[in-house]
């Protein structure tokens, strides 16, 4: 069965924030850094659309990250990402702070990560999601695992899958795009 059949609509209805890790999520893993010492990172702008897509389908999107960059910091603001955790350490730490913040429990989340450090706040989560090419001990504790690997998709498969659980497809891409949940995999 592939992800798209497997996805658990009935956990990811009532999701009110997605929270995603940045390397190896949001991006391929890969860090590359200048000779003067500045990062540059690749995210997929398929993802980010389906960032976006969400937002309007009226679910919150936070980046709880252990790196601090200001590449991410650029990237939340480009995709109006309003809850950002850089530096977390100690991800279930973060989580709880990003749920104060907007008011909500950690049952009331989905995760996506892709490595031991985003373990313990996954399993606070609702939701617990990886990309494809997660961390084998990632792959094992998660209750959906997108078919796209990080970087590659992986977050727009999620954003659909939140989208079509809540019933906001018709609007958000039906109306807007004119493809229903099959035309798109679904």
């Amino acid at each position: 069965m592939n992800s798209y059949q497997n996805f658990p609509l009935n956990v990811a209805k009532g999701i009110k924030m997605l929270v995603l890790d940045v390397d190896g999520v949001l991006t391929e893993g890969h860090v590359t850094m200048t000779d003067s010492g500045d990062e540059i990172k690749n995210f997929n702008v398929r993802d980010g659309h389906g960032i976006k897509m969400l937002q309007r389908a009226g679910i919150e999107v936070a980046i709880l990250t252990g790196r601090k960059s200001k590449v991410v910091a650029h990237r939340a603001a480009d995709l109006g990402i309003q809850y950002l955790i850089q530096g977390s350490l100690r991800k279930a730490d973060g989580l709880k702070d990003l749920c104060e913040q907007v008011g909500i429990s950690p049952d009331d989340c989905a995760y996506m990560g892709d490595d031991v450090i985003d373990l313990p706040a996954m399993r606070q989560c609702r939701l617990q999601a990886a990309p494809c090419n997660a961390f084998v001990g990632v792959l094992k504790h998660a209750a959906w695992i997108s078919e796209y690997a990080g970087g590659q998709g992986a977050v727009r498969q999620l954003c659909e899958g939140l989208i079509l659980a809540n019933g906001g497809w018709e609007e958000i891409l039906e109306q807007a795009y004119g493809v229903t949940s099959q035309d798109c995999g679904w």
